[in-house]
């Protein structure tokens, strides 16, 4: 079962390196964030700058008042989504030795996959100390928004009187 506090070790082993095409359709409908040295080992492992690579291959976008980077999509017209600028329909990901933690942590061919995505969320987007953060992540919840153990809005702020406060926009930042 996996639950906020999986150690990255045993998420990694939970999600193994897969090429499946259930695995391989989200490249095709978005990518994955970037975080920590994602950035610096794509560049590395393109050979260009990191700069460079932030300018012809990432996006910012923002997910639980987070601001964050990831690869570009191909996009059709107005469409949110698309294609991830590293993703080859012959290939696959064309930087799966490097790939984003995100994209890392994706695994669609599992019963559990789900579990795996709210974890990253949870771990590695969602701000426990930032107010918007947490009332977005509510949002989510009440949306239908899978959550694992730990993951609930009590575990993340145990201040029961601040989540309040939170919730009901007495607490701003």
């Amino acid at each position: 079962m996996i639950h906020k506090n999986t150690p990255l070790k045993e998420v990694l082993k939970l999600s193994a390196p897969c090429r499946c095409n259930a695995c391989n359709n989200g490249c095709k409908y978005g990518s994955g964030l970037l975080i920590g040295d994602d950035s610096k080992n794509i560049a590395a492992f393109l050979m260009v700058s990191e700069e460079e690579l932030k300018k012809e291959f990432l996006e910012d976008v923002e997910l639980f008042n987070k601001k964050m980077l990831r690869p570009k999509l191909a996009r059709e017209g107005k469409k949110p989504y698309g294609q991830c600028v590293f993703f080859n329909e012959q290939k696959g990901c064309t930087i799966h030795e490097v790939k984003p933690l995100e994209c890392k942590t994706s695994i669609n061919c599992r019963d559990y996959g789900e579990d795996l995505s709210v974890w990253f969320k949870v771990n590695f987007v969602i701000d426990a100390n930032d107010a918007e953060s947490i009332r977005q992540y509510a949002q989510y919840i009440k949306s239908g928004g899978k959550l694992i153990q730990g993951a609930e809005l009590e575990e993340l702020v145990p201040d029961k009187e601040k989540l309040s406060k939170i919730l009901s926009y007495e607490i701003l930042k």
